[in-house]
């Protein structure tokens, strides 16, 4: 079964990731009750975008300058046939998101985040430089280094802040639970995809971890209910996508892999229907 035009084209533009990114900013600052500025989530969404777009552009060159074409995705090779398109879109992401981190983000949140993104520099340049660093087999470290690890680190980190440092120290714990949930989350998105992408089909260890994530989702929920309900609705939300990932591990045969790879990013937008209900009063108070 092959995806719907919107979600083939929403997957091979790489806007899949910035919308992850701005919809799950959203759930962490709805769950804590903080009211972000609208530049945020767009500021993330315009970041994580050209990250992506230079990903994988940088993947498709190296791979087609090794003659590893094994390794190319038809994301990877949609980027390469319109690199010209991309690369300055890219650019003017990148150029947009700078505007905005120098004229509308506080000096203090400027520093905290610049280690966050020398992080994201260190692990971009670390997945790209060839060859790879050896040291870190060396110490043993390489399951802990493993790139969808990292990334579901990062991308939380990415996500959560905003909403953690406005936050009241009474309801940081809370808003932790859910950041380590998200970061599990993430991190089994990648997974999931590396191994479909790897195996062909071949059983894997999928939907077991998706069902042990979905009943550690759920006990976060019951945990949270009685001081926090919206984070508790949060949590449940989490343990839908991690649900959701486990039917897309049995339906894996009869998906393609590009419907397959764009339904395990769209899963995660779980949080986009508590945001929708919450606004709902406001959007329908014209029409009363």
């Amino acid at each position: 079964m092959e995806a719907p035009s919107p979600l083939r084209l929403w997957h091979l533009t790489s806007l899949d990731a910035p919308t992850v990114a701005a919809v799950w900013t959203l759930g962490f600052a709805w769950a804590a009750g903080v009211l972000l500025p609208i530049w945020i989530p767009v500021l993330l969404a315009l970041a994580g975008w050209a990250v992506y777009i230079g990903d994988r552009l940088m993947d498709a060159r190296r791979a087609l300058r090794d003659g590893d074409l094994d390794q190319l995705r038809e994301r990877h090779l949609f980027h390469y046939r319109h690199r010209r398109v991309l690369t300055p879109l890219a650019g003017c992401a990148t150029v947009a998101a700078a505007m905005m981190i120098f004229t509308l983000m506080p000096v203090a949140a400027r520093e905290r985040n610049s280690v966050l993104a020398a992080a994201a520099l260190v692990y971009f340049a670390g997945v790209h430089w060839s060859p790879r660093t050896e040291w870190v087999g060396r110490l043993g470290l390489g399951p802990i280094f493993k790139k969808e690890f990292l990334v579901g680190i990062l991308f939380t980190a990415a996500c959560a802040l905003p909403a953690l440092s406005r936050v009241s120290t009474q309801a940081r714990p809370a808003l932790a639970g859910e950041a380590g949930l998200f970061a599990l989350l993430a991190w089994l998105n990648c997974h999931a995809i590396d191994r479909w992408e790897a195996q062909n089909g071949v059983s894997n260890r999928v939907f077991p971890l998706a069902c042990l994530l979905a009943l550690g989702g759920l006990l976060l929920a019951c945990l949270l209910i009685q001081g926090d309900l919206r984070a508790a609705e949060l949590a449940i939300a989490g343990a839908v996508s991690s649900l959701l990932l486990a039917a897309l591990d049995g339906l894996r045969s009869r998906l393609s892999p590009l419907a397959l790879r764009a339904a395990a990013d769209l899963v995660l937008l779980t949080p986009l229907s508590l945001l929708l209900y919450s606004a709902l009063p406001t959007i329908l108070a014209p029409w009363r």
